[in-house]
């Protein structure tokens, strides 16, 4: 039987949250025992058809596999984890008689519960999407336990539209998992693909029987040499992955033809990826050309195969000069495919859902943006005009060719976008602006200063969120509440935090950030340069959802944004408190980024406009001043030929940032949640003087890494994972700690949570404090 031919336009993803979301609410009222599991269901059901009918409507074709069916309840890592029944032993209890998971395991998993700590969270690949990461030995049993990909297919069939179920591949599945505890030392997950195998073909049998014409199987793995996988490894698990899954299985009866996906950067490499997968007897072949390069042709097996042209770029929000993108698709002719199509370069899950979704009559958002940006709807409306061009010829899209090109213009020499002052600062740069001057003269200064105990505690900065704080903040921005009676209820919170944090005996405090919506659209908010969404959306991990600010312009501060209320908190307690900013790199890697300059000199000009906020919190007398990247691995690129380019701009913005104070400001940087072994010397590199980092889901697996680097400065692994809503014992975190001092000189190690409080409750996050305190005091008797 003949493979069905593949959709002139597509996407490779869609967001899954709803356009208010309605999933996270949804998935929260089920957590906290409001609905059921059978409403959640329901209320997922809605959104998926909801979803599908849209992508109709915007122009993807309802009968080919054109729409995608990418929906998750959470993370679609998690979702071959339960589709595999590869559920860690530890949650054994929770499975059925076939391994399967119901929904309330399915979150357990995710997020833990009593003494069972949920699987590690990382960053996916270089977004900022974080998934769980698979805990896999050799006795994990591996079996098809659950057909929801199957049932998702069949309720969007009954619905009208014929969907494309997007899986995660085999190879990228393991290459991208752990070793369990109990695993033999230099086991290897990805050894068990062909275990892992089977179930991915009675997966795609079940799809053919339902009728699917099509199946896209992503395989990012496939772009990177900086997993921990070699990428010989990877490319010899592909080659035996679709042996398997697409030559021993006949299309159109016992399996839909293949899609592979392989989004976030080029095939090309050491090993040249488009030609492994030419070379395969899958169907169809997805690039990423907005990251990758354009490959040279011709290709040697990809004569009856389908190229989707991943030109729309999925992972950033400007409108594309639809020509030129058309201009690169036809040149793609040389590749000798059978066929070339479009589509985008990521999944749409890393964009919101629809510019039209914001009101931009208010002011609130400036209104040049409007014509400049596409979200999700925008960009399959884009896919949409560029199939229809490669059908019907560039006359049938003439106007909408012509539309984009003009908006492209228009917003390149539009009035902020270039300030000639902030140009001509960046150029006066010298290398002096970039160094602070020796650390161990630095760290006696700040001691003498500072006169902190042996493993000093704090947090990281964010406390809980109350509803009674959300509610201010929202009433402030609506005008229903005076700026004045806004600000008293904010200091309200900041001396409740304070006399808390005192109570429970941290040694450095901080305020608590009630007045900050998000760590990065605060500042934004109060950068020129930026704009800020009100329905920009997207989902970060499990039910969490950020609204990325756009950075469309030069970067200015016209006033200082932390300083008022860093000195109204040092102002109510002796202890030192610590001002609090989101560094350079970090703000850009979660905002959405102009495209028309290099990305290391839009990150100066933000390391300028903090240097100036970091000398006025200097000047009013705030000694400790964190400046928080959390994302600094999450911008590394793939490849590894093109990431010291990438550390050497980040780390200057950083050090630029923060180079100016006097040697007894202690400068404190965080970083959480991606693997830093590959990145210890950027780490080093940024030069602070004490970095925390998130330890405790991977049981400081970070310490002796660094300490094998020979890191020598300040560092405060985490002991208390806020992301789950698990308390930590003391005798837990008494472990950590121990781990940590075992491996790194005690007089350099801070005692901290892997991450700001916010999204927890005050119950769990003082009672895991109350035990950190308690720990620290133990292990400090130890250590005499």
């Amino acid at each position: 039987m003949s493979a069905p031919t593949f959709p002139s336009g597509s996407v490779l993803g869609y967001p899954r949250i709803g356009p208010r979301r309605e999933l996270k609410k949804a998935v929260e009222s089920f957590w906290a025992g409001k609905t059921t599991a059978d409403e959640l269901e329901a209320t997922a059901s809605a959104l998926r058809v909801a979803a599908a009918r849209r992508l109709v409507d915007l122009g993807l074709d309802a009968s080919s596999g054109a729409v995608p069916g990418s929906f998750s309840y959470y993370d679609q890592v998690l979702d071959v984890v339960a589709l595999l029944g590869a559920v860690p032993s530890r949650f054994a209890s929770l499975t059925d008689a076939d391994g399967a998971l119901d929904l309330a395991g399915y979150f357990t998993v995710a997020r833990g519960a009593g003494e069972d700590a949920p699987l590690e969270m990382t960053k996916w690949f270089d977004t900022n999407y974080h998934y769980l990461v698979p805990e896999i030995s050799e006795t994990t049993p591996f079996r098809f336990a659950d057909d929801r990909v199957v049932r998702q297919f069949v309720e969007a069939r009954d619905a009208g539209v014929v969907t494309r179920p997007v899986v995660v591949g085999p190879v990228t599945f393991l290459a991208l998992s752990k070793a369990a505890d109990d695993s033999a030392p230099g086991f290897s997950p990805l050894s068990r693909l062909a275990d892992v195998l089977p179930v991915y073909v009675e997966l795609l049998r079940a799809l053919a029987a339902a009728g699917a014409p099509w199946v896209q199987l992503d395989e990012p793995a496939l772009v990177s040499d900086s997993i921990d996988v070699p990428a010989a490894e990877v490319h010899a698990a592909v080659t035996e992955a679709y042996r398997v899954l697409a030559t021993e299985l006949a299309v159109g009866t016992e399996r839909p033809a293949i899609l592979v996906g392989a989004p976030f950067g080029g095939l090309q490499g050491e090993h040249d990826g488009l030609a492994l997968l030419a070379a395969t007897d899958v169907e169809a072949i997805s690039l990423d050309l907005v990251k990758g390069a354009v490959p040279a042709g011709p290709v040697a097996g990809l004569a009856g195969k389908t190229v989707v042209a991943g030109v729309i770029d999925g992972h950033n929000v400007w409108r594309a000069d639809l020509a030129a993108k058309l201009d690169l698709v036809e040149g793609l002719s040389d590749l000798g495919a059978g066929s070339v199509v479009v589509g985008t370069s990521t999944s749409l899950l890393h964009v919101p859902h629809d510019v039209e979704d914001e009101d931009w009559t208010n002011g609130s958002i400036d209104a040049r943006l409007r014509d400049w940006l596409a979200f999700a709807d925008q960009k399959v409306g884009e896919v949409a005009v560029l199939a229809r061009a490669l059908t019907d010829g560039r006359d049938a899209v003439a106007d909408q060719l012509e539309a984009s090109r003009a908006a492209v213009a228009s917003r390149a020499v539009a009035s902020g976008v270039v300030v000639p002052a902030v140009r001509e600062r960046a150029a006066a740069l010298t290398e002096g602006d970039f160094s602070r001057g020796d650390y161990a003269e630095r760290a006696a200064a700040q001691q003498a200063k500072l006169n902190l105990p042996l493993l000093p505690t704090t947090t990281i900065g964010s406390f809980p969120q109350t509803p009674e704080i959300r509610r201010a903040r929202a009433l402030n921005a609506k005008g229903e509440l005076p700026d004045a009676d806004y600000t008293a209820a904010m200091q309200d919170e900041i001396r409740r935090v304070v006399e808390l944090q005192e109570q429970i005996g941290l040694d450095v405090l901080v305020h608590g950030e009630p007045e900050r919506n998000d760590m990065v659209q605060y500042f934004a908010e109060n950068l020129d340069g930026f704009a800020v969404t009100a329905n920009g959306w997207v989902q970060s991990y499990g039910s969490r959802c950020v609204r990325p600010p756009i950075l469309w312009g030069d970067v200015t501060r016209p006033a200082p944004i932390t300083v008022d209320w860093s000195t109204f908190t040092a102002s109510l307690t002796e202890k030192p408190v610590k001002g609090m900013l989101t560094g350079p790199v970090t703000i850009l890697a979660w905002s959405f980024v102009r495209d028309d300059q290099p990305l290391g000199d839009t990150a100066n000009q933000v390391g300028l406009a903090l240097r100036d906020e970091i000398a006025d919190l200097e000047a009013a007398g705030i000694g400790i001043i964190q400046v928080d990247e959390p994302a600094l691995r999450e911008l590394l690129p793939l490849r590894k030929d093109d990431q010291a380019a990438y550390l050497d701009w980040s780390v200057s913005s950083f050090r630029l940032a923060t180079a100016g104070v006097d040697a007894e400001t202690q400068i404190h940087t965080h970083l959480c949640y991606s693997e830093f072994g590959e990145v210890i010397g950027a780490i080093d590199g940024l030069d602070a003087d004490v970095t925390s980092v998130e330890a405790a889901r991977s049981r400081m697996e970070i310490v002796p890494e660094l300490a094998e680097a020979g890191y020598a400065r300040g560092i405060g692994p985490g002991v208390y994972d806020i992301h789950s809503p698990r308390v930590p014992s003391t005798e837990e975190v008494t472990e950590l700690l121990e781990l940590a001092v075992k491996s790194i000189d005690s007089r350099l190690v801070w005692v901290n949570p892997d991450c700001g409080l916010k999204t927890r409750r005050y119950e769990e996050t003082v009672a895991s404090l109350e035990n950190l305190v308690s720990a620290t005091n133990a292990v400090r008797a130890q250590l005499g």
